[in-house]
């Protein structure tokens, strides 16, 4: 797998406000920390069930993380970079990932470092697979955390995902392992953050 980490707070970036909604309200974020029976009106994850077992998993209470939104699609126009996968299709994948809030004290939402360790330590893990036509992009991004009266700004992650194959089918299964990939060193991870290790 290629796994690397970008930094994206410029003014022009994407950013997140944390309960979120569309405009109309007819889409909004969804607990499913909380709720996990709301996982059932997450289109994406009915649609391709690997992702919701990575979202049933990283929303659980061994995590410490929950998830803000997805979306899934597929490309056959690659990028000159994409060309070293040798394939035909792609099938990608975005995650918006918040850190939970272990306790009253817990300030990693706010705190810029701990999102910066956290990526590095994810991406040093997943560039241990050995090659597979996989690729991930995690990126640190600006979040406004409604806070009780006030909004404060803080940090969020986005996961790209992508899997690579000469057909849609090869490059889903391809995915698929990379969001099983993905899972378990996020289970890692909350276990190391848990033990205060990281």
């Amino acid at each position: 797998m290629d796994a690397d980490f970008s930094v994206e707070l410029g003014a022009e970036d994407d950013s997140l406000e944390f309960p979120w909604a569309s405009p109309d309200g007819a889409v909004r974020y969804l607990d499913l920390r909380g709720q996990p029976d709301l996982l059932l009106y997450v289109s994406e994850a009915n649609e391709y069930p690997e992702l919701g077992k990575y979202l049933e998993v990283l929303n659980s209470g061994g995590s410490v993380f929950l998830t803000a939104k997805c979306d899934v699609w597929s490309e056959t126009e690659l990028g000159e970079a994409e060309a070293i996968y040798e394939a035909k299709v792609k099938l990608g994948c975005y995650i918006d990932h918040l850190f939970t809030e272990l306790d009253e004290e817990d300030e990693r939402r706010f705190s810029f470092d701990a999102h910066e360790n956290f990526v590095a330590r994810l991406v040093e893990l997943l560039n241990r697979v050995p090659p597979i036509s996989l690729a991930l992009e995690a990126i640190i991004r600006r979040c406004y955390y409604h806070v009780e009266q006030e909004i404060r700004s803080g940090y969020y992650m986005t996961f790209y995902l992508f899997g690579y194959g000469d057909e849609l089918e090869e490059a889903r299964k391809r995915w698929g392992i990379g969001l099983e990939l993905l899972q378990n060193a996020m289970v890692q991870l909350s276990a190391e953050l848990r033990r205060g290790e990281l």
